[in-house]
């Protein structure tokens, strides 16, 4: 007999196929140094069923685990996710017996600005700090980074989702008015900018942040500022009333992100429904109220004058608990 809980925290998953299992690996940010491969390539070779599944949150999960090797395959990968969490700033005290929790999904990341020149941060480096900051812990909560607002990472349907921006500079003076920018925010992203007397005009209350002003100039009139966030609370996916998060933080500096993603544990340990087998981050604020959730995640944050608090005003859609009959 094996406790199904146990292995559930240990982040092997419950199959369907009797006596077997699958193991579940964390990738913070998606960024994983290829010598790993060869580990996960022996664990599905050698214990699995020879192949591997890419999750929707960037991890690896191998199939085909039989439960009489559990005790192998933790010593088999226990270096590896011993490095990967170190090098977040995790210490795996036991990792030859795996995971110490798994209710905190991986966090996820669009491939930040290593690569994509649309991207505003790195967005690897920020989830291995916000790795460092959450992992390990059993509440569930799914947190994840997009570089821009196009939201490759598809922000909007996590718990905590984080949009990279940046604070556009104006230079007028190398401003030939060509109207590039303008042409490329009408017609792709809010409509932000405008031409006033020869020179442009970004109207602060459309405008995302997004950068692509600064990549559409041809003189370097606009430039790079200061790297900000915008925090979004409350996506869920699911069954019952799914719904995109909506804006909480605007212009939040990197310390607010991982302040505000360190005490929405506190928020959860304090508010959670123990009744039921697990509570979404998005219910228990639904349950709560806006007013509680803010003051306890905003906890000894002190914000600066740009960072601005947004009341959720999201409900999403309900599905009534039992159906009336006409």
């Amino acid at each position: 007999m094996y406790n199904t809980k146990a292995l559930v925290k240990n982040a092997f998953r419950i199959s369907k196929v009797r006596n077997e299992t699958a193991v579940r690996l964390r990738v913070p940010g998606g960024h994983l140094e290829a010598k790993y491969l060869k580990v996960i390539q022996g664990l599905a070779e050698k214990f699995g069923n020879g192949t591997v599944h890419l999750t929707t949150r960037q991890g690896y999960e191998i199939p085909g685990i039989k439960l009489a090797q559990l005790k192998e395959v933790r010593s088999y990968m226990a270096g590896m996710i011993a490095e990967i969490e170190s090098s977040c700033g995790v210490t795996l005290e036991k990792s030859v017996e795996g995971y110490p929790s798994a209710g905190t999904r991986n966090v996820s990341a669009c491939i930040g600005n290593r690569v994509c020149r649309f991207a505003n941060t790195d967005t690897t480096a920020l989830a291995q700090k916000i790795e460092q900051v959450i992992y390990p812990n059993d509440y569930h909560l799914k947190v994840a980074i997009t570089g821009c607002p196009n939201d490759c990472i598809k922000a909007h349907m996590q718990d905590i989702g984080i949009i990279s921006n940046v604070m556009p500079e104006y230079d007028e003076d190398r401003c030939i008015a060509c109207e590039a920018c303008v042409e490329n925010c009408r017609k792709k992203i809010t409509n932000a900018l405008y031409l006033k007397d020869c020179q442009v005009i970004r109207d602060e209350e459309y405008c995302l942040h997004c950068g692509e002003c600064i990549l559409k100039c041809p003189t370097g009139a606009f430039s790079r500022g200061k790297k900000l966030y915008r925090i979004i609370i409350g996506g869920r996916t699911g069954k019952r009333n799914p719904r995109m998060a909506n804006s909480f933080v605007r212009n939040a500096s990197e310390q607010t992100v991982l302040g505000i993603c360190r005490n929405a544990y506190s928020f959860i340990h304090r508010y959670i429904d123990r009744s039921l087998p697990k509570e979404h981050f998005g219910y228990i604020i639904d349950r709560i109220g806006f007013a509680t959730f803010a003051r306890e995640v905003l906890d000894r944050i002190e914000l600066n004058y740009e960072e601005d608090v947004i009341d959720l005003n999201n409900p999403g859609y309900f599905y009534p608990l039992r159906r009336q009959l006409t």
